[in-house]
Formats: C-alpha cells, structure tokens, sequence
C-alpha cells in the first residue's frame, strides 16, 4: 500500500455542492476502509459539511468554487481540507455574540479536539486559504488484514 492516499474534487460554491462534498468524502473513506457507520465517519461527514458551508457562504461571491482534498498518510493520519479563493480567514467569534449562524469553525474545532486531532489554517498561493482538520486514522487498511496477536501454543 501507498505511503500517502489523495483524493480531491472541485465543485461550484453552491449551497447544493454541500451534500456533494460530504457524499465524495464518504465515498472516499469507504474505499479506504472506513465503515460508513463508525463514528468517526460520522464526525467527518459534519465537519466536511461544516468546511464547505463556510466556503459557499462566508466567500461573498468572491471564490466561484472550492475543492476538498483528502489525504491519508502512512495509514495514521486523515487531512481534509476544504480550499477557496477568498482571502479572509475564518473569525473565531466571541462567545457573548448572539446570531443564529457562525458557529461552524466553533463546531469544527471541538469535532476535531474530541477526535484528538488538530485544524489548521494555511494560505494558497493565489492567496485564498485551507482550512485543515488532521485526524488519527484507526481503521484497517483495505486489502491489508489487521495485525493479530500470536496463537498460544
């Protein structure tokens, strides 16, 4: 197997590009040997749902898509990341704002702590950004068996 898995798609920044985003990932993840149904499926399904959200709606017109890149290194880590074009970085809003919307990087980042992994921010180089979540990945390898413990003889 390959040190390093990727897999990436682009689409519209368009509210239905959401479930989109979301299905690719879980399409992906299963290929690569995650049930569906585990837990940290789900926790990654949200937090994807969460990424692409912001870049439709928080890029006011100014990124006319954004791409998902998913890569799973040395079978221990899961990066996705969620990239458009506008430059302005999420905002961590203060906790005594009351709105009914904005709490998706707060969401995000407590996903991500619960799983014991970390988000990051990182700049293109046609000055947009990525938003990264890293995540340890426990889930047998595809077309590898996982390790057993030896026999008693």
């Amino acid at each position: 197997m390959a040190d390093l898995q990727e897999a990436s798609v682009t689409l519209p920044s368009d509210p239905a590009s959401v479930s989109a985003a979301r299905k690719y990932v879980s399409t992906v993840l299963a290929e690569w040997g995650l049930p569906g149904d585990a837990e940290v499926a789900d926790t990654v399904r949200l937090i994807v749902s969460e990424l692409a959200t912001n870049a439709v709606q928080h890029t006011l017109g100014q990124s006319p898509t954004f791409t998902v890149d998913i890569e799973l290194d040395r079978d221990e880590q899961l990066r996705v990341g969620v990239t458009d074009s506008h430059p302005r970085y999420p905002k961590r809003l203060p906790a005594a704002v009351q709105q009914d919307n904005g709490r998706g990087m707060v969401i995000i980042r407590w996903l991500t702590m619960e799983c014991g992994g970390r988000l990051s921010v990182t700049p293109t180089p046609e000055g947009g950004k990525t938003v990264w979540i890293a995540l340890p990945w426990t889930a047998p390898v595809r077309g590898e068996t996982p390790s057993r413990a030896p026999s008693p003889r």
